[in-house]
């Protein structure tokens, strides 16, 4: 189906009792729905499948010729009453604007996109940057609107800027800060008398990790309390491992734990990890493996720069 008739859609199923049939899905629209029970009066609503079912070895044959003949008025008539509904009670908002359909225009914003997608026939124009939707669907986006509008004024490029000073005041940031300094170094705390095997996959309160290397200096107990509470150094001291996240291929060939890590392990800061974690650690490094490899190719496919074409325009190289 095409155009006018793509939200309908009939196929051929059986019903739990083994009756031949079809069933049949559409946006809700009351009028809609009594032109439909008048062309199939044995038509019953299927809470469970979320359609009308529809009886018959030729139901679906029926449907898609009575959508073929009928959905497009249906469709026209719908938007006849949408236009006049928005005539009455117009949406005044200045992220939206009428036309020969309702047009959405906002700054971008993930929720505004997910509002909209649950919006019947809403659809989004690249050549307008707008989204386009028909009055047919104006009760669903009034209903919609506040929180599109909302939405909308958060994505307003002042509104963020707002945001981004006051989380930069907040104590919080700085915390973020540090926490961000701490990973950079690149080293993990393991009890003195609890040292971990060295070039494995570990599991760690940290994630994955692969811990190269035991340097014996000992932590700053202020730092480990800060960073790492849930290590703990037993009846010794905390020293520093160089540490790194493991390769897809690396955790590919980790053997997965045969059990959850009891609590001691969980205590001492590291353990094997169970196939579960190993399964959400592999598919986080090929997606991490797979944006380094676009970013190295798109890199490489951008032809270099030459002196002259770096000069700015109306300088001589020499002439400094």
């Amino acid at each position: 189906m095409t155009g006018a008739t793509e939200q309908f859609s009939a196929t051929q199923r059986e019903a739990t009792d083994g009756r031949p049939g079809a069933i049949a899905a559409f946006p809700y629209d009351r009028m809609t729905v009594e032109r439909f029970r008048a062309a199939f009066p044995r038509a019953r609503w299927r809470d469970d499948l979320g359609a009308w079912f529809v009886p018959g070895t030729s139901a679906e044959r029926r449907l898609n010729a009575w959508s073929g003949r009928e959905w497009s008025g249906v469709l026209a008539y719908a938007d006849e009453r949408g236009r006049d509904a928005f005539a009455f009670e117009p949406v005044t908002s200045p992220y939206l604007e009428a036309s020969d359909d309702l047009v959405v225009r906002t700054p971008y914003s993930r929720d505004v996109v997910s509002e909209l997608r649950k919006v019947p026939w809403a659809r989004w124009d690249p050549s307008s940057k707008a989204w386009h939707v028909p009055f047919r669907s104006l009760e669903e986006l009034r209903h919609r609107w506040p929180d599109i509008e909302e939405a909308a004024r958060r994505a307003e490029p002042e509104e963020r800027r707002k945001r981004e000073a006051s989380r930069r005041e907040s104590p919080e940031h700085a915390d973020r800060l540090a926490e961000a300094a701490e990973r950079r170094r690149k080293r993990y705390p393991v009890p003195e008398d609890a040292l971990p095997p060295l070039g494995q996959v570990l599991m760690t309160h940290a994630g994955c990790l692969v811990l190269e290397a035991v340097s014996g200096e000992v932590v700053d107990p202020s730092v480990a309390a800060r960073f790492y509470p849930n290590v703990s150094a037993g009846a010794g001291t905390l020293i520093w491992a160089s540490s790194r996240r493991p390769t897809h291929d690396e955790l590919v060939r980790t053997w997965p734990a045969k059990e959850a890590p009891r609590e001691p392990e969980v205590a001492r800061g590291w353990w094997q990890p169970t196939i579960e974690v190993l399964r959400e650690e592999r598919r986080k490094a090929a997606s991490q493996e797979r944006a380094r490899a676009t970013r190295k190719s798109r890199t490489a496919s951008t032809p270099p720069v030459s002196p002259l074409e770096a000069v700015p325009s109306g300088r001589v190289l020499g002439t400094d």
